[in-house]
């Protein structure tokens, strides 16, 4: 019997006018997450939020990456960094969540490191004659900002962020996303596969019918345009009306003319970051495999800082949070039935629908990566 990863490449072997779902066993193999885990997320960029939650001096964020503790901050100098969340003493984990700190200080024992990972302290050491505490320091990670967006790596070799996503900064220039303010940030663990949740991102097929107490109303299926995909990423576009006016360019946008100021665009960038971009707000998903059956999930949005100045913004991105709300309560549901019926043995991948060619192209990128094509 082939095995997933075998299946997989079965799959987008056909061409995407013939192509199915992808088999249910990439999504319940534990030999198949251990490849993901291994050949994607330790290898390509992963996404930690942005960088306007990162603006001051010691603010920051934590992530296991792959199975590696993370901490990405702003340093004393304002840079940005990665660096090993591992104390170098007994190995402790140092900060949790997110928050503002002067100094990493190990809950265990007290060492405490600067902002830069240098370490500044080690309590009742003087007695140890091979401690030297200029040798001791946080490994650094590599963290790149892009459209401000914060991207760490456990790979040396990964090529830059900006090169590897050029293309989206031309495509979508005149959103001026790197001039866009978070204003909430949560993290969730839903009970179903990360890709489950990636590719209901991914096509707005479902929105009509798993969205029908929302949003669904206002999903007109003619009017979105989903492309063939590029290597790093996929894409697809729907317009939205005057419903919330948030979602259109601002008044004073004269960047943008006719459709563009009430295009939408759902970017998904490789391999979990998925971003639903407007003329005014943008929320976003980055996602992480908890097992095969969870998904860690952060969740964050806000404006275009066009609208900093509009008296009616902040009630319009309340309302706007409201739905988004609601939206996630009926994905989650949508995502979970999906992993609940994936699991079962009766579960077969059925033919995709024209509105379904980023999920294609997502298993072919998995397909690649798995391949050592990079």
């Amino acid at each position: 019997m082939k095995d997933a990863v075998d299946q997989l490449q079965e799959t987008v072997s056909v061409p995407f006018e013939r192509a199915r779902a992808m088999p249910p066993s990439v999504y319940t193999s534990e030999a198949f997450l251990a490849r993901e885990l291994t050949d994607i997320f330790a290898k390509d960029w992963f996404c930690v939020g942005r960088a306007s939650a990162l603006a001051a001096s010691g603010d920051y964020v934590t992530l296991d990456l792959a199975g590696q503790p993370i901490i990405v901050l702003r340093d004393a100098s304002g840079t940005l960094r990665a660096m090993s969340n591992v104390c170098r003493h007994r190995m402790s984990t140092l900060l949790e969540g997110r928050g503002n700190t002067r100094s990493i200080v190990c809950p265990y024992h007290a060492w405490t490191y600067n902002l830069d990972g240098t370490l500044r302290g080690a309590p009742a050491m003087t007695l140890n004659e091979g401690f030297c505490k200029a040798e001791y320091k946080l490994p650094d990670m590599r963290c790149e900002e892009w459209l401000g967006w914060v991207f760490v790596t456990l790979n040396a070799d990964a090529p830059p962020v900006g090169d590897q996503l050029s293309d989206v900064e031309k495509m979508v220039g005149d959103y001026n996303m790197a001039a866009y303010t978070e204003t909430f940030f949560e993290t969730h663990v839903w009970d179903t596969n990360w890709k489950v949740l990636a590719e209901n991102f991914m096509e707005s097929y479902h929105l009509p019918v798993c969205h029908a107490g929302t949003i669904g109303g206002l999903s007109k299926l003619e009017e979105m345009i989903c492309p063939p995909g590029e290597k790093a990423f996929n894409y697809h576009t729907i317009l939205k009306d005057e419903t919330l006016k948030i979602a259109l360019a601002h008044p004073s946008n004269t960047r943008m003319e006719g459709d563009r100021r009430r295009t939408t665009y759902l970017l998904a960038l490789y391999p979990s970051l998925l971003i639903t971009l407007t003329p005014g707000y943008f929320w976003y998903l980055t996602l992480h495999p908890e097992g095969v059956g969870k998904v860690r999930i952060g969740f964050g949005g806000g404006m275009s800082n066009d609208y900093s100045g509009d008296r009616d913004a902040q009630a319009q991105l309340d309302q706007l949070k409201t739905l988004l709300d609601a939206v996630n309560v009926e994905d989650k549901g949508c995502t979970e039935k999906v992993y609940r019926g994936l699991c079962s043995t009766s579960a077969e991948p059925g033919h995709l629908s024209h509105l379904e060619r980023p999920n294609y192209d997502f298993a072919t990128y998995i397909n690649a990566r798995l391949q050592g094509i990079q």
